[in-house]
Order: C-alpha cells, then sequence, then structure tokens
C-alpha cells in the first residue's frame, strides 16, 4: 500500500448513498493509512454498512481470492464494495468483481521521487488525486500509455493500444467496465481539470 489520505467529506457522503461493504487495509505498517478518519466514517455511515471487514495484503490478488470466498456471502448482497487502501488495492478488487461498483476510500499522497515501485506494473503512479470513482477503478494514468485523463486519444486501433499495439486500449478497458457496473459515474462527482497543486503542497481545492 501507499501513502493515502482519506476522501474529500462530500465524495464520501456519495460513495456511502447505497448500502454496501467497505473494506480497509492494514498490510502495508510502514506507511501511512489514516484508520482512525475512516473508522469514524464508518461509524457516520454505519446505516448503510452491510459489512465492514479489516484485511492485510488487498494488493495480493491471491490473497484477495481467498478473502472473497470467505466474504461471498456478505459480498453477494449488495452491488458496493467501498475499499480503503491505496489504488493498487482497489483495482485489485475491482478486477475479481467485474459486476460489481467497486469505490475507493482513499486518495493517495503524492511523494516526489522514485518509490521503488513500477506504475504499469502495480496500476498506481500516487499520483495525489485518484480518479478511480469516476474512470470504473481502472486508472487511465496506468492503463493509458500515454496517461490520458480525458478519455481515449483516437489512435486505437481494433481495441489495441497505439503505443504498444499488443496492449488494450486502456480507455476502452475502461468504457467496458463502467457498462458492466450499470453506473458509470458518481452523479457528484465531475470531471475537471485535474488539480496538480495537490501535487506541489498536498492540498486541493475540493471541499474537505
Amino acid at each position: 500500500m501507499l501513502v493515502t489520505r482519506i476522501k474529500a467529506k462530500s465524495e464520501l457522503e456519495e460513495i456511502f448513498s447505497g448500502p454496501g461493504v467497505a473494506i480497509r487495509c492494514f498490510g502495508c505498517k510502514e506507511v501511512f493509512f489514516p484508520e482512525e478518519e475512516v473508522l469514524a466514517e464508518l461509524a457516520k455511515h454505519q446505516k448503510n454498512l452491510v459489512g465492514s471487514f479489516r484485511l492485510d495484503y488487498l494488493c495480493r490478488e491471491e490473497f484477495s481470492q481467498e478473502y472473497l470466498k470467505k466474504l461471498e456471502t456478505t459480498l453477494n448482497s449488495t452491488n458496493r464494495l467501498v475499499v480503503f487502501s491505496c489504488g493498487v488495492g482497489v483495482q485489485v478488487w475491482a478486477k475479481l468483481l467485474p459486476e460489481k461498483l467497486v469505490l475507493a476510500g482513499c486518495d493517495t499522497v503524492n511523494v516526489n521521487g522514485f518509490q521503488g515501485l513500477t506504475p504499469p506494473v502495480w496500476q498506481c503512479r500516487q499520483c495525489g488525486e485518484c480518479w478511480l470513482n469516476v474512470t470504473g477503478a481502472i486508472c487511465p494514468l496506468t492503463a493509458c500509455s500515454k496517461g490520458l485523463l480525458n478519455g481515449p486519444c483516437g489512435g486505437a486501433k481494433n481495441g489495441k493500444c497505439e503505443v504498444h499495439p499488443a496492449v488494450d486500449c486502456g480507455w476502452l478497458v475502461i468504457y467496458k467496465r463502467v457498462q458492466a457496473i450499470k453506473q458509470p459515474f458518481l452523479s457528484g462527482r465531475k470531471v475537471a481539470t485535474r488539480d496538480y497543486r495537490r501535487l506541489i503542497t498536498g492540498t486541493t481545492t475540493r471541499e474537505a
């Protein structure tokens, strides 16, 4: 897990606007995870929680597959899963639950410099303003070879990337997923110009 912070209250209100299951990760002890804030938020939205679980290493697909077997009954009772982890954990669970609405409860904290992770492998650039709740729990920065945030470039052919023809177009993958989960966008989350001040100061103009 990368360094994370809880999402803005306005976005959390919409994330918990329907019944769902919450999962929080505690796999990486050496990094910061806002667990007290997450617990406070879960208590606030208790009425919409079908279940709440604390698991480790959500980023490890083999671990998560085993967890899913144990949580199958609870997960079958709702179409909404809220994951409090870095973007890697969110995307692993979205991959394992292709027809469920998997939502990120955290943003990453941007830390300048090389972190020892390869973004295409780990699917998260720790960019500081996570868009997974807009793009079907698939990161456009890592799924798209050009890192485009506002849709495909137009160079894809037969569903494959213009830059890497052996790779699926990231935005086509996103489109297919948001169609499968039948709720492509959260109504209150507007797609707007990216707030790059968050990368420099750690702050944002989004409502706290």
